[in-house]
């Protein structure tokens, strides 16, 4: 068996928003690795790339050190960082595709096979104030701290920690937990999903909202004594063979209600509580 050969090194950028607004946003969609993100004071973005490939043999080392390379697409108020590599393509997909900044593997015919391996471990310093959109595919966990935008974070075979939120979430993982604590309860709706895993949840104290759950193998647990239930809710949405409907369950209002917090598992609990 051929001894695969490993290179490391690290990669850095600093990255400012060519027009300021509360629209700025920073994307970073990872493949293979973990991302750590932490909101600071500065108004610059500070990436910190730990990149590491591995290959059975030299030439083949030397194409994942030339292919596999940290990207940026600058829109004026957004920032897109990607990792380019020799086979999967990035873009701003289509509805045909589905939307939003994101990888697929339209190789138009070609023979798309990565002679290598790759992993990218981000730690990126952010200014606390902008939205953050962040994704990762394999061999990572997300994390990030101290926001006071709106975070999305998307992971498939990894947990997501999000804490000392002070905006709205978007978490959804397909095996991992997902982890939220708010600094200041959100003011805006807020969707929380695992298949394989549990939802633990802590917000503030005070927390007034309505809130959702669904679950196949999975309960609902919460310190917060003021709950109470809410009519279920008909949903209805064109569809190709006419109106589809649909009757959601499981709604709470916690208090006097407010904005939703939506929280979906599979295999998994779900844990609200308040400080």
């Amino acid at each position: 068996m051929v001894q695969a050969q490993t290179f490391t090194d690290k990669i850095t950028k600093e990255l400012k928003f060519e027009k300021a607004s509360p629209s700025n946003t920073l994307v970073l969609a990872n493949i293979n690795g973990s991302i750590k993100i932490l909101g600071y004071d500065g108004d610059k973005i500070l990436i910190e790339a730990e990149r590491t490939i591995k290959a059975k043999s030299d030439a083949r080392l030397e194409k994942g050190k030339a292919e596999a390379q940290l990207k940026v697409i600058d829109r004026m108020d957004s920032l897109i960082v990607y990792v380019g590599n020799g086979c999967n393509k990035f873009g701003n997909r289509n509805k045909k595709h589905g939307s939003g900044w994101s990888y697929y593997g339209d190789c138009d015919g070609d023979d798309c096979k990565i002679l290598y391996d790759f992993t990218f471990n981000f730690t990126v310093k952010v200014p606390s104030g902008i939205n953050v959109e962040v994704s990762t595919i394999n061999e990572g966990n997300i994390s990030v701290d101290h926001m006071k935008g709106s975070v999305k974070a998307n992971n498939i075979n990894g947990a997501i920690k999000l804490s000392a939120l002070e905006g709205s979430a978007d978490a959804s993982t397909i095996n991992g937990d997902v982890d939220i604590e708010y600094l200041r309860n959100p003011n805006k709706d807020c969707k929380y999903y695992t298949l394989n895993g549990d939802i633990n949840a802590l917000f503030s104290k005070g927390l007034a909202a309505n809130m959702s759950f669904k679950s196949f193998n999975g309960s609902l647990y919460t310190n917060v004594a003021q709950l109470e239930g809410l009519p279920a809710m008909l949903e209805k949405k064109e569809s190709e063979n006419g109106i589809k409907l649909k009757v959601a369950n499981n709604r709470f209002k916690i208090r006097n209600g407010g904005v939703m917090q939506d929280f979906e598992t599979f295999n998994g609990d779900v844990i609200v509580k308040e400080k």
